[in-house]
């Protein structure tokens, strides 16, 4: 079968490229062996903050007291699964995202994927050939170490499948992943055990950022250790693991959640036909998203963030390329994420590490902490607004705190516009808010600035 485009793998980024050129009028195929939509609406975004939302809720209540009166709070999973399984995934069934692409004309395919050709893909025994564009959106999976492959274990598809809390979990990675579920997972009774082998939780983060959080959930009941190089891992029970450090302690769980990271199976796609590395962690892509002449990547294989909202800002990117339209190359400056733990964590650009240590101009931090203001002592909330600044404009923040993922809006915007801090200053930030702590930030005394050698 030949089709204008034909596009593998539908998750967010690939699911947008395809609907997106089935509008514009092109035949497309669209090829996908799981669920149409991908990782984010079935077991990523979606779910996982049902279950964010719900362990949220049980820490508000446990907050009245005090502030508003006595509380007692009784946690029950039942009504978190049957969300999940009701309202968010359909019980993983895709059939309204396949008949939404369907609809606009597509012609939809289940099946894994392999390049047969530059402009060709196999699926099964029938093949696919693309006389316009070929789209490679395949995405990542969990990655388990073999270490732990040969014990009991869940990636975060099977926690956010659970209909039930275990007695006890031992996360394996102190990343995004395995704080979101291993905090929400602890408000609803389980005993939580946290091992990274990294000195500190969220690397990715500000130092300030994993201090705070490590400390929020040791006082929530949480064993962190930080640290913590694995020797041996060996089956605990029916369901569960028994990790050796090397320390000499034992970390246990009824269940073993690994969140140790994602990763592109580049070798199943068959890149090396296009005479790419098959080995490599990533597809390279220009600023239009272009691989080859009439190929194209987007979202997780193109190795610029795991993240919804970089597949789809790709997805745009490549759908304009294709369809012959004007349009930036891709920047990214200014990429947000957010870790959804209690606090929230919110990033956007540089941290302060990252900009001493490329090189070049003067870089200044500004840092408030939630506490002094006045939202922030009203709610007895916790976290901090830290700033980085190069040469008189926005490089990087971080808003850590009640809602942080929703005011480090302002300060991405800040950051993709090279918003100099004196426009910042010249703003009137809403009082009482939780955002205000960017202006009381923006006028604190800078808590470090150096020269960076070589400017």
């Amino acid at each position: 079968m030949e089709a204008d485009a034909v596009v593998v793998g539908l998750g967010p980024g690939g699911e947008q490229v395809a609907e997106d050129l089935a509008d514009a009028g092109l035949e497309v195929v669209g090829i996908e062996a799981e669920l149409v939509g991908g990782e984010c609406p079935y077991w990523g975004c979606i779910p996982s903050k049902m279950m964010v939302r719900a362990s949220d809720l049980l820490a508000e209540g446990t907050r009245i007291p005090g502030m508003a009166g006595v509380s007692t709070v009784t946690p029950d999973w039942s009504p978190v699964a049957r969300r999940i399984r009701d309202e968010a995934t359909d019980t993983w069934d895709d059939r309204v995202a396949v008949t939404r692409f369907e609809d606009k004309g597509g012609h939809f395919v289940r099946g894994w994927g392999r390049l047969s050709g530059p402009a060709s893909v196999s699926v099964g025994g029938e093949s696919f050939t693309a006389r316009r564009a070929l789209v490679l959106a395949t995405g990542q999976r969990a990655f388990v170490p073999p270490l732990f492959a040969g014990a009991p274990h869940w990636t975060n598809r099977d926690a956010v499948a659970a209909e039930s809390v275990p007695s006890s979990l031992l996360v394996i990675g102190g990343g995004a992943i395995g704080l979101e579920i291993g905090q929400a997972m602890a408000r609803f009774g389980s005993q939580v055990t946290i091992v990274e082998a990294a000195e500190r939780l969220v690397v990715p983060e500000e130092p300030e950022a994993s201090a705070l959080i490590t400390e929020v959930l040791r006082r929530e009941g949480v064993d962190v250790r930080t640290g913590a190089a694995v020797e041996r891992v060996e089956r605990w029970g029916d369901t569960g693991a028994a990790v050796h450090l090397a320390d000499g302690t034992v970390a246990r769980g009824e269940r073993m959640l690994v969140a140790t990271g994602r990763r592109s199976d580049l070798a199943s796609l068959g890149i090396g036909i296009l005479g790419l590395d098959e080995g490599a962690r990533a597809i390279p892509v220009d600023g239009r998203m272009r691989v080859a002449p009439g190929v194209w990547a987007v979202g997780d294989v193109t190795g610029h963030g795991a993240f919804t909202h970089m597949a789809v800002y790709q997805a745009r990117l490549c759908v304009a390329d294709i369809l012959g339209g004007p349009g930036p190359d891709a920047d990214y400056r200014a990429v947000p994420r957010v870790t959804f733990t209690d606090p929230e964590i919110g990033s956007v650009g540089l941290t302060e590490a990252e900009a001493r240590g490329q090189g070049g101009g003067d870089v200044t931090v500004w840092h408030e902490r939630i506490e002094e203001s006045a939202r922030g002592w009203i709610h007895r909330a916790e976290g901090f607004v830290k700033l980085v600044g190069r040469d008189g404009a926005l490089v990087g923040a971080t808003s850590m705190g009640p809602a942080g993922g929703e005011v480090l809006g302002l300060l991405a915007l800040a950051v993709h516009a090279r918003v100099p801090v004196e426009t910042l200053r010249s703003m009137i930030f809403a009082y009482p808010t939780f955002h205000r702590a960017v202006d009381s930030a923006l006028w604190s005394r800078p808590s470090s600035a150096a020269k960076i050698a070589g400017a």
